[in-house]
């Protein structure tokens, strides 16, 4: 009985160290080609504030920390990031960040994932 106990003990500490190794306790991403454990992976491996990490359609999908500080820190490095391509910030409604630039409109949204990191959806024609 003892080893049998002994056995199962160590099933769930291999699953357990498994789903923390490959971060499986976060909740999914709307991105269908990478995995959380990559997305942050992705930010953590960047000189930037902010990773790209998917490409899709008329989108590229970034993450960026929110560093327990709320949204207004990732607004920043959104903010800055588009703005290093000409674009200006004109407001923000809701999750929405709009920006102009040479008449034209760019919107970015932006999605809190975890507490720790927020998701932002932009459109590709800002770069």
């Amino acid at each position: 009985m003892r080893k049998l106990g002994m056995i199962i003990g160590l099933f769930i500490a291999v699953i357990a160290v498994f789903v923390f190794i490959n971060k499986l306790y976060y909740p999914s991403l709307p991105i269908d080609d990478i995995s959380a454990k990559e997305a942050i992976d992705k930010l953590k491996e960047s000189d930037s504030k902010i990773a790209e990490i998917a490409v899709g359609g008329d989108s590229i999908w970034y993450i960026t920390s929110s560093e327990n500080k709320g949204i207004s820190i990732a607004d920043e490095n959104i903010i800055q990031m588009i703005g290093l391509n000409g674009w200006e910030f004109k407001e923000k409604d809701g999750a929405g960040l709009f920006f102009e630039k040479d008449g034209k409109r760019l919107i970015a949204t932006t999605q809190m994932w975890t507490k720790k990191y927020v998701l932002v959806k932009v459109q590709n024609k800002f770069k």
